[in-house]
């Protein structure tokens, strides 16, 4: 490979001495869900594999200050970022895919915009100005992207080269106009050399004659041309490849060279996208519209282990994303079925769990295996559904007993959790891999007591506050009253004391991890001793030895592990998150030897130098 281009260019520089600063802005029109977060984190690696650092910043045009008191159903998922920034889950997908982490500053949403705006406005910032939204909105808007793009946040420590933004929502939303305005400012402040549009449209097939529709298209670069911004990259998502002749009618409506219009059409896996990018030049064309002298070369962007790439033939290793390519083909080529159920309340919108489905995915490529996801209602499975729906009680825990490992993800409310215990206390007693996290964790305390200890009453505080034996309390510092940003958020450490635990073995024979927290009650310090003497073992802890951060039962159990942490926010596709791989491989049956084969820890990663 050639070495790495100068980054520093005559007459393009800021005028601290670095560089300027170049915007990718990706924006999407007609609906929602086109694909935006993976078309720009998809972008983002592509220009990895240029030698580009790059940062994301997502802008979310909502009123909330965060995503924090969102509900699953109306959002998705809630992704906690390392310095506890609850936030959208597109930043979850630029981290998996960019290996970034990203701060909440990265996240702006108008709550952020008006709070901070409203603050200057009380304390005198304007000097008795009417404030509106133009310029004073429009200004900070401008200013929080310059500041935050500044941000290092990949293992480099370095300033980024491109920053890319995705203007949340559809191109016409009210309340994405004043963005708009401010991404225009923006363009004409840095100059048009250092800033570049693109656009998602639809191109739906209609009829019995397969034709590519170009009308929605037309009309979403329409309204984003009146708002004084032209694409000058146009991603068409479709279902099949963009025909040259869709291409050639879409260049002349919306004025954008036909090289510039790009196929993003259904393919066999998401890991598929950068190289589909990549086959349509991508990189080539962004390097050129900033003046980047970065087009022929070419750097590993996923960062497999060096044993794994070093077995792909030589003229293999050179290829732009021989990595993904390598990803991608393994995802395609794992064809041994595991079966894992996940017990939920929020299964009717699997986006709600979108990091644990991915954090599986990467633990199952990773160890050669095909992902099954059984879908269990945690309220399904208690005794009153049995009265109300019996068939559909049944079904729900045939599909639970039929799967080959367990995992309860968090959650919050009493809705359901009944369901959840009773999921725990079948895979403790049947010997079914299990696998808790946060509140996972919480009712499989809360089940053991019950059973082990007689404590028929045991709960937590959250779901019955005058419980006789609160194995699961509220944490003191945490607020009663304000929902938002109150929980115990972000990176702790966890110390792991004990080398004969299961989770010294999980974790790489590590005695101290960091993983990222989200809840506000915990195990109830008072109860762990009797907990400790019926068997089960608290194996991790926090710094102060208050908290109990990770729990196992052995007793001859493959695999009954829960945390109080998240560790599918920390999941990575090059190096899966410890305990999810270790649930996957007891599901399988593999753990023990895997284990063997890794040195007597395990070694996320290392299953990567096994041929599937």
């Amino acid at each position: 490979c050639p070495t790495p281009p100068q980054r520093a260019m005559e007459g393009s520089t800021a005028g601290d001495g670095l560089p300027q600063m170049k915007y990718l802005v990706v924006t999407g029109g007609t609906v929602s869900g086109l694909g935006k977060g993976t078309a720009i984190s998809s972008i983002g690696v592509v220009l990895r594999s240029h030698g580009l650092r790059v940062t994301a910043i997502k802008i979310d045009p909502y009123l909330n200050i965060d995503a924090g008191t969102m509900s699953p159903f109306e959002h998705g998922e809630v992704f906690v970022l390392e310095d506890g920034g609850e936030v959208d889950l597109d930043l979850g997908n630029y981290e998996r895919f960019l290996d970034l982490t990203l701060t909440s500053s990265h996240s702006l949403t108008s709550g952020k915009i008006f709070e901070q705006i409203l603050k200057r406005e009380r304390t005198g910032h304007y000097l008795g100005k009417t404030v509106q939204i133009v310029p004073h909105v429009t200004d900070a808007i401008q200013d929080w992207i310059a500041d935050v793009a500044q941000k290092p946040v990949d293992k480099s420590g370095q300033r980024p080269d491109v920053c890319l933004i995705e203007l949340g929502g559809t191109v016409g939303d009210i309340e994405g106009a004043m963005y708009l305005e401010a991404l225009q400012q923006l363009m004409f402040r840095v100059g048009r050399e250092n800033f570049c549009m693109a656009h998602v449209g639809m191109v739906p097939v209609m009829g019995a004659t397969g034709e590519q529709k170009t009308k929605p298209c037309q009309h979403s670069v329409k309204l984003l041309r009146e708002a004084g911004l032209r694409p000058d990259i146009l991603f068409c998502r479709t279902e099949q490849p963009l025909e040259e002749a869709t291409r050639r009618k879409l260049s002349v409506f919306c004025q954008v060279q036909p090289a510039s219009i790009i196929s993003l059409h259904d393919i066999s896996n998401i890991y598929r996208v950068p190289l589909l990018l990549a086959e349509q030049e991508i990189g080539v064309q962004i390097c050129r519209h900033f003046g980047l002298p970065n087009e022929g070369f070419t750097e590993s962007a996923l960062h497999l282990p060096e044993s794994v790439m070093s077995c792909l033939p030589l003229e293999a290793r050179d290829v732009r994303l021989a990595d993904w390519r390598f990803l991608a083909d393994r995802v395609d080529m794992c064809s041994d079925e595991v079966v894992i159920a996940i017990v939920g309340k929020y299964t009717g919108l699997h986006d709600s769990y979108i990091s644990v489905i991915k954090a599986l995915k990467h633990a199952t490529v990773e160890a050669g295996l095909h992902l099954s996801i059984e879908w269990v209602d945690s309220g399904d499975l208690e005794p009153n559904a049995q009265l109300l729906d019996s068939r559909r009680y049944d079904n729900a825990w045939w599909r639970l007993k039929s799967a080959h490992g367990v995992l309860v993800p968090g959650g919050f409310g009493d809705r359901g959790v009944e369901g959840k215990v009773r999921a725990a206390n079948y895979c403790r007693t049947s010997n079914t891999p299990f696998l808790g996290i946060s509140v996972g964790l919480q009712l499989a305390v809360i089940e053991f007591a019950r059973a082990e200890l007689g404590w028929e009453n045991a709960n937590s505080t959250e779901f019955e506050e005058s419980t006789p034996h609160p194995v699961i309390v509220f944490m003191p510092e945490a607020s009663a009253t304000v929902t938002g940003g109150t929980m115990r958020l972000g990176s702790r450490a966890t110390l792991i004391a004990d080398s004969g635990t299961l989770a010294y073995k999980v974790y790489g024979g590590r005695p101290v991890v960091y993983e990222r927290h989200r809840h506000r009650y915990e195990v109830n310090s008072q109860c762990v001793a009797a907990l400790e003497s019926r068997g089960m073992v608290f194996s991790g802890q926090d710094d102060r030895g208050q908290r109990m951060e990770i729990i196992e039962i052995r007793h001859g159990h493959p695999f009954f592990f829960c945390t109080q942490f998240h560790p599918e926010f920390q999941s990575r596709p090059a190096v899966p998150a410890a305990p999810i791989l270790a649930m996957v491989l007891a599901a399988a049956k593999r753990l023990d030897r895997r284990m063997q084969e890794d040195g007597g820890v395990l070694r996320p990663g290392a299953g990567f130098e096994r041929r599937v």
